[in-house]
């Protein structure tokens, strides 16, 4: 059979492609935008197929898909997400889904534990085929090829010609496909989120202190977009991060990144996803500059440090006087995940000369018992009641916000105080005093 007997031979319909799926296999699902939009839309019927006891497990979901947010599909779909979106924490209450704390690097080997004695099965989308049948896993690497690339999973995947044909080790032959549909869908788009003042002023501070020539890690978000802004300054960044955004591809097209003096993969920037606007997809499509590696390596606190100058920057909800970052959770509530956080500050603090960054605002506006908004400092003597640590206080490097930075490496408890205290909003920085001596952090 030729590459597009092939092809053809492994076509079915939405309800085709739900038959493969059996009672009590493990369902992995594509990162974020790679999410198989039309299959998941239809993933509940296959409780009508008898199937029951299916686990899934996703990562940064954008749908609000039947089996996420109808509790009636429990006994069919058990939902597991490590890392929570807007629609997760809206329907987490009604019991049926749960959180997997992980490190990204490590998604892949923990799931595998989990999916112990399951079938498992990979659902994500992927671009066209090109002339040699060969699918690009389009715009995530994170943990689906290494799933792929393990033997152990059933592979069926959403063909769709509008996601763009990105390179890296994330190419697969359609002979190793087990199910394909075809859509024809708009691939998801993030606008670009605008900064304001505070960002602005954290965003200087950061890019400050990177150095000419530095590897950069970056996110999404007010104060990430304010630091790539400040960066466009710079000469000879280079990049290697977990997620490929928009300011990434600003920061190339005006000559601040350039990859010329990075250690791994000089020329090119590396990557395991990508979401954002139509500009950044179109800038991704075909362009063998940016390489989509897997989440195991690209994330691996050793690999990260080995690039040169790498800087990694994160932002997290609250600190507390010692240092520790919740940066997750309210309290015991789940709001997003780990992700790479502590992968990347911990790699940074490897390389030669790298940094790490862990950026919020020095206060926010939440509602107390009474349901009024009050004001509360996000610099803290103690986190909330159930707060998970995202980064100990152990592998914190430097703290900002828009009062200024703290360098917490190496510092004791005592140095700690006064530095966080100094950056924390003015009205209240002498409660942290008192606070900081009654618990006798010194």
């Amino acid at each position: 059979m030729n590459i597009n007997e092939i092809y053809n031979s492994k076509l079915k319909t939405i309800p085709e492609a739900l038959k493969i799926i059996k009672s009590s296999d493990f369902l992995v699902v594509g990162l974020g935008g790679s999410e198989p939009i039309s299959l998941l839309n239809e993933l509940h019927k296959i409780k009508d197929n008898g199937v029951r006891e299916c686990e899934l497990s996703n990562t940064l979901p954008l749908g609000n898909y039947e089996f996420m947010i109808n509790p009636d599909y429990k006994d069919t779909i058990h939902v597991n997400g490590w890392f929570y979106t807007p629609s997760m924490r809206k329907y987490h209450p009604r019991g049926h889904m749960s959180f997997q704390p992980q490190h990204l690097h490590l998604a892949l080997a923990k799931r595998l534990y989990a999916m112990k004695g399951r079938r498992k099965v990979l659902l994500t989308t992927c671009s066209s085929m090109d002339k040699h049948g060969y699918i690009s896993l389009s715009i995530s690497n994170t943990y689906e090829m290494q799933l792929i690339e393990s033997g152990e999973a059933v592979i069926i995947v959403e063909i769709n010609e509008n996601f763009p044909r990105t390179f890296g080790d994330n190419q697969i032959h359609v002979s190793k496909i087990d199910g394909i549909i075809e859509s024809n869908r708009p691939i998801p788009s993030l606008p670009v989120q605008s900064f304001n003042e505070k960002d602005k002023k954290i965003g200087q501070y950061i890019a400050d202190l990177i150095e000419d020539g530095s590897t950069i890690q970056l996110g999404i978000g007010g104060i990430p977009n304010a630091v790539a802004e400040a960066l466009k300054t710079k000469k000879h960044l280079g990049i290697h991060t977990e997620m490929f955004t928009d300011g990434m591809v600003d920061l190339i097209e005006c000559g601040a990144v350039d990859n010329s003096m990075k250690t791994l993969y000089r020329g090119k920037s590396v990557c395991t996803f990508a979401l954002g606007t139509q500009k950044l997809y179109e800038y991704l499509d075909d362009n063998p500059t940016v390489l989509f590696m897997k989440g195991e390596w690209t994330n691996d606190p050793y690999v990260v440090g080995r690039n040169h100058k790498m800087v990694s920057i994160n932002t997290t909800i609250e600190v507390d006087l010692t240092g520790q970052c919740c940066s997750e959770s309210i309290g015991y509530k789940q709001f997003s995940g780990t992700g790479g956080q502590a992968d990347t500050a911990i790699g940074a603090q490897k390389s030669l000369d790298g940094k790490s960054f862990i950026a919020l605002y020095s206060t926010a506006n939440v509602k107390n018992d009474s349901g009024d908004k009050v004001r509360v400092s996000k610099i803290v003597p103690m986190l909330k009641q159930g707060a998970a640590i995202s980064l100990s206080r152990n592998d914190v490097d430097y703290v900002v916000t828009e009062y200024g930075v703290a360098w917490l490496r190496g510092q004791s408890i005592g140095e700690r105080v006064k530095r966080l205290v100094d950056i924390a909003h003015p009205d209240f920085r002498e409660e942290l005093r008192v606070k900081a001596k009654k618990l006798m952090l010194w």
